[in-house]
């Protein structure tokens, strides 16, 4: 096992009838920016639990923030908060409300000129203004963790950035609001979840069977779960394990001490900044590839995953690896998500402008062993079409 840190101070409410629990977890003297996004918080309930648990609070709103939130939508609550001087963020929503909380909360504290600079230089981040979350939509894990993916629509860049001043609070889950989910959603969350598991579990061995088996289970659940919510989407054990899952995924215990790729997630981004496609569609597409592409490297932790995942002993080893990879796009396409560029009337095209803006963004030498190069990406969305 390698060396590592871990750290996560992030509170969790975990349950039905958690959101009434909100008013424990913030002083009222604090004046509240509450963010979301198109208004569904408003059809679903949510919002009117959220307000009747801040009677009595000093609270704002800006809504708005976009499934891929965009730095020029975020720059306009940044200046909301500097004006009315917002001491505390409260985000409803998905994990793009919250990635874009989270950058709200940094943007304001920074001193610099121009706020997208910290998505290039993370160290640049000296604070930022506390924040809580009311999660609606499992998939990011950004409810436990401190990083936030943003785009900047001007140019078309999508950048993630992680630091440990933008760590939620708290965060409250509670499964019953994810009954409403429309299908596409509840199931690009489950891929988001499946794939942020795979980048650090489908590496190379070291050691690691705590690791492996917590990532292992939550394949599994997923596995097992994910037919139930999208046939009975009211099932609460099914939607509270999916929820559970999403935050375990991406919390830090799965990487403590091992390898990770997160070439899928790199490359899915530039996807979705270029042809606007969903996240979980992205890595759909090209998780399947990276793992045939780099199947040599992987071999080891590729077919364990075949027997303790998919439960795929027989055959060689390599009919054992083509089978497993197999089983993960014959999962993602059973959700009715679609796993090649041309289900998508994206062209061959696409495989020119994504190496263009892998290379604008230093994403030169992706992967575990940071071995993907721009040829090797070349392959990967070959592959893909």
């Amino acid at each position: 096992m390698l060396n590592f840190t871990f750290y996560n101070p992030v509170k969790i409410l975990f349950g039905k009838g958690q959101i009434a629990e909100l008013s424990k977890e913030m002083a009222k003297n604090k004046r509240i920016l509450m963010t979301y996004g198109g208004g569904s918080i408003k059809r679903n309930g949510v919002y009117d639990q959220v307000m009747d648990a801040l009677k009595g609070y000093d609270v704002l709103e800006f809504s708005g923030i976009e499934p891929n939130p965009h730095y020029e939508t975020l720059m306009k609550a940044v200046d909301i908060v500097k004006k009315e001087k917002i001491d505390f963020l409260l985000s409803v929503g998905g994990g793009s409300v919250l990635d874009g909380t989270k950058f709200i909360a940094a943007a304001a504290e920074y001193e610099g000129d121009d706020p997208w600079d910290i998505l290039s230089d993370w160290s640049l981040i000296k604070r930022a203004i506390p924040f809580g979350a009311v999660l609606t939509l499992p998939a990011t894990g950004s409810e436990m963790n401190a990083g936030a993916v943003i785009t900047k629509a001007e140019t078309q860049d999508k950048l993630n950035f992680v630091h440990p001043a933008v760590f939620p609070k708290f965060s409250i889950l509670d499964p019953t609001v994810t009954f409403t989910l429309p299908p596409h959603q509840t199931a690009n969350g489950i891929i988001d979840t499946f794939v942020h598991t795979t980048e650090q579990y489908l590496t190379y061995p070291v050691n690691a069977p705590f690791q492996d088996r917590i990532a292992e289970g939550i394949l599994l659940a997923l596995i097992e779960d994910a037919p139930i919510v999208m046939t009975k989407p009211d099932d609460y054990d099914a939607r509270a394990n999916i929820m559970l899952c999403a935050a375990m995924a991406l919390n830090g215990l799965l990487g403590m001490g091992v390898p990770q790729d997160w070439a899928a997630h790199m490359i899915g981004h530039e996807i979705t900044a270029k042809y606007g496609l969903d996240h979980g569609q992205t890595l759909a597409i090209i998780s399947p590839s990276v793992l045939q592409v780099k199947r040599d490297s992987k071999r080891e932790k590729l077919l364990q995953y075949a027997e303790r995942v998919w439960d795929i002993k027989e055959g060689d080893d390599e009919s054992r690896i083509d089978k497993a990879i197999n089983k993960m796009r014959e999962f993602f396409e059973g959700l009715g998500v679609k796993t090649h560029f041309s289900d998508y009337d994206i062209s061959e095209d696409v495989v020119p402008v994504i190496l263009e803006q892998l290379k604008k963004h230093g994403m030169t030498a992706l992967g575990e062993n940071q071995d993907i190069t721009l040829e090797v990406s070349k392959e990967i969305l070959q592959r893909s079409l």
